[in-house]
């Protein structure tokens, strides 16, 4: 069955942690939208420098979590910063859990989970810069290549995207999960 993923990102996104799940879901058949704060592009960060740019498929502001199947949250230490800032975005993100989705954060992705208040009693991985804001966000940190918790799949680096694309794809074709919470 055809899913449509949302990849959520702006300017600063870790190249790697994009592109790998974006190939990766498309391999499966599915669609992925890279769904950002604004249209046109959004630039990507690579080896600490400026690199590519990727077309937005879709406006957050038009963009609706009924439209898609899960919710991928790239890394970079510049994009989640710039997303947790704005409202809509992190409602956004809160929206997937609320309707049982799955998501799947890579690096300081899981920083935006923060923000939506979703990491209470929750077993999470991330960069390790970010470890302590996750744990006093009540989550229960590890350093794992990747961390399941019922519908939510997260990861450390790029180092760790072959494992973490797996599991993302794995959790989006169990579909909903009861489990999942806010």
């Amino acid at each position: 069955m055809k899913k449509n993923i949302a990849i959520l990102a702006t300017n600063g996104f870790e190249e790697s942690e994009l592109a790998s799940p974006k190939a990766y879901l498309e391999e499966q058949g599915w669609n992925a939208d890279i769904v950002s704060l604004k249209s046109g592009t959004i630039k990507s960060w690579k080896d600490g420098n400026w690199s590519k740019e990727y077309n937005v498929d879709v406006v957050l502001d038009q963009a609706n979590e009924a439209d898609y199947d899960a919710l991928v949250l790239p890394g970079g230490v510049i994009n989640p910063d710039l997303l947790r800032r704005e409202e809509t975005a992190v409602n956004f993100v809160r929206s997937f859990f609320e309707s049982k989705k799955p998501v799947a954060a890579i690096c300081h992705g899981p920083q935006i989970l923060v923000d939506a208040d979703v990491l209470e009693g929750r077993k999470v991985t991330s960069f390790f810069s970010v470890k302590n804001d996750l744990k006093n966000a009540g989550a229960q940190w590890e350093d794992s290549e990747v961390v399941v918790d019922n519908g939510l799949v997260t990861s450390r680096n790029p180092n760790d995207l072959p494992a973490f694309n797996k599991k993302m794809v794995e959790e989006i074709k169990e579909g909903i999960h009861e489990r999942q919470r806010v």
